[in-house]
């Protein structure tokens, strides 16, 4: 499924958070992306209900100098029994600008929030 373009807007308090917790992780080009997050737009979702979404960076932006698409950063997600319910998953433009944001789960139903961050991890109520 194609996402679904909407009308440039900032990140949520969710949104940000994730990706907060996320480049908080030491890598190459992490400080990079991290100074990217105030010139963060999300333009589009990658479903109805979803909330895996796509980013792009406004102009003018220190870009960063990673070697994949895919941000080094394991970030699993756990239900409040300790199980794991997914990941979240940060995505570049060709390494060099945030791209998307992604909760890839492997429960049977989508979810329908992004986790928070409890005792410096990724949680989702259950």
């Amino acid at each position: 499924m194609a996402p679904l373009s909407t009308n440039p807007r900032s990140l949520n308090a969710d949104e940000r958070a994730a990706l907060e917790h996320i480049l908080s992780a030491e890598f190459d080009g992490a400080s990079q992306l991290r100074s990217q997050l105030d010139r963060t737009e999300v333009t589009a979702v990658w479903g109805p209900d979803s909330v895996s979404v796509d980013l792009q960076v406004r102009e003018p932006c220190e870009h960063a100098a990673l070697p994949t698409e895919l941000v080094p950063v394991d970030a699993p997600v756990y239900d409040a029994s300790g199980s794991c319910v997914g990941m979240i998953l940060v995505w570049t433009d060709q390494g060099a600008t945030l791209a998307a944001l992604e909760f890839a789960w492997v429960t049977d139903e989508m979810p329908t929030s992004l986790p928070t961050i409890v005792d410096g991890r990724l949680s989702r109520p259950s």
